[in-house]
């Protein structure tokens, strides 16, 4: 019989004498494909999915600049690359545990045998000397497909790091595009505000002039003047909020205190949100936090499987050829050869109780990993139908919004135009622009929360990441 065949039939009759009883799998989890849809209220007016650097669109310079630098040296990405390559170095560590393995040694030493001992003199009662080189090689035989799913195993955890690297690349550019836009619309409240105060100064000033006449009182004018700080006490409070704001955002970068002084307010632009009519299969493969679970999921099954394979018996080879004499002058010799060849072979017979705890806890690990996968799943659901939702009222307050600013923009056109005629007075005229200005700061409000929603929807939806590898292991 041939070498390999002797081999095969040792390996089938040792897995049948030499097998340890393999625990069922007792209620496995199962693993959720299709996410759940949208409700049929949640529309918006577009249609889609987010773009890769869907930032863009807003095209603010400055905005572009900031998830450009954060993309490139943020502390964050460190740690997700370093663990990239920590999954990386696992791959290797467990592709070495296959096939052929060869390892080459040397000694040299002396020693002292006993007189009384099992050796008689004149080696016994001497000090002898012993050199010694030794090649030896090892070939593991991956029966059970052990090893293989080992290695399956680091390979999905490498690809689990990838996905989380992109999830914390989307983490990151949501991050500070929420921070950009809330740190612009402060500074627009901001500049809103000081014309408040500038329209309730010169309101103050009007009612000076009408008490001289008496036409006012001293309360009204106290009223005004307690109106005028209690503007500039939110112009503190925005300011305040201003500098936390952009505090997160040099945070974010890892950057110095003066790397933002540059930044400065600019009008924002309303960029074309979309939100997908269906969602389907393509949430899973546009969400690079569930990819990562996915991932997961798979690594977890195949650490599951080579724990399986443990309670098969293992058959490996092993050889050494080397030299070993007791002088220096005849190690080269060919007298001094040594050599061994001979199987290695592994019964987990009575490895059992060890065996199945290691079992236990690698199913038990999986069906954690499936459970938070599908909770995963069905979160990523609800927080895009709750984005989708909040910006579709956010729409519609704003319209609603912009029909009472036009109302009050054109009762601030009548007065100024009365005022001219004679028909109305300063102070109806200051009143009426402090309202205007008043539903224009609660019109930025909207706005920032609009921008902030458009963005978390982009979130939700992936931001734009489109998994390129599929879930089978190469």
């Amino acid at each position: 019989m041939k070498p390999k065949r002797l081999l095969l039939a040792c390996a089938a009759t040792l897995s049948l004498a030499g097998c340890a009883s393999i625990p069922p799998d007792r209620h496995p989890l199962a693993m959720r494909e299709t996410p759940a849809e949208l409700p049929a209220s949640i529309h918006l007016a577009r249609e889609g999915w987010p773009e890769a650097q869907w930032w863009t669109v807003y095209g603010d310079h400055q905005l572009n600049e900031l998830i450009g630098q954060a993309l490139a040296r943020a502390p964050s990405l460190d740690l997700a690359a370093a663990q990239i390559a920590a999954a990386r170095a696992a791959v290797n560590r467990a592709g070495a545990e296959q096939g052929l393995e060869t390892e080459l040694t040397a000694s040299a030493g002396r020693q002292r045998y006993s007189a009384n001992g099992l050796l008689p003199p004149p080696i016994g009662g001497s000090w002898v000397g012993e050199q010694t080189v030794n090649l030896e090689a090892r070939y593991h035989f991956d029966w059970w497909g052990r090893n293989k799913a080992a290695v399956e195993a680091a390979i999905g955890e490498v690809q689990a790091r990838r996905a989380a690297y992109a999830a914390a690349e989307q983490d990151l550019s949501a991050a500070i595009a929420q921070h950009y836009f809330a740190l612009q619309m402060l500074w627009a409240r901001g500049a809103n505000v000081a014309q408040m105060a500038e329209k309730q100064e010169a309101a103050i000033a009007d009612r000076r002039q009408r008490m001289n006449h008496g036409l006012a009182s001293a309360d009204d004018l106290r009223t005004a003047e307690a109106g005028l700080l209690m503007l500039k006490k939110t112009g503190e409070q925005l300011d305040t909020e201003a500098s936390l704001e952009r505090e997160a955002l040099r945070a974010l970068l890892g950057a110095g205190s003066k790397a933002l002084d540059s930044l400065k307010p600019l009008p924002l632009q309303q960029a074309p949100h979309r939100l997908p009519a269906q969602l389907g299969f393509e949430l899973l493969a546009r969400r690079p936090d569930l990819q990562a679970a996915r991932w997961r999921v798979q690594a977890s099954m195949s650490r599951s499987e080579a724990a399986k394979a443990a309670f098969y018996p293992d058959l490996n080879l092993g050889a050494a050829i080397g030299l070993d004499s007791i002088s220096v002058s005849k190690l080269l010799r060919s007298g001094s050869a040594t050599a061994f060849f001979g199987p290695a072979i592994s019964l987990p017979i009575f490895d059992s109780r060890r065996l199945s705890a290691q079992l236990e806890g690698a199913r038990g690990e999986r069906d954690v990993l499936i459970a938070e996968y599908n909770l995963a799943v069905a979160d990523a659901v609800h927080d895009v139908a709750r984005q989708g939702a909040a910006l579709q009222g956010i729409e519609r307050q704003l319209a609603q919004q912009a029909a009472v600013n036009a109302t009050a923009a054109a009762v601030a056109r009548s007065t100024e135009r009365k005022l001219q005629q004679g028909l109305a007075d300063r102070n109806t005229l200051l009143n009426a622009e402090l309202a205007l200005l008043q539903l224009q700061d609660l019109s930025l409000q909207l706005q920032q929360r609009q921008l902030l929603a458009e963005v978390a929807l982009t979130h939700s939806l992936g931001g734009g990441y489109r998994a390129t590898s599929s879930l089978t292991f190469r």
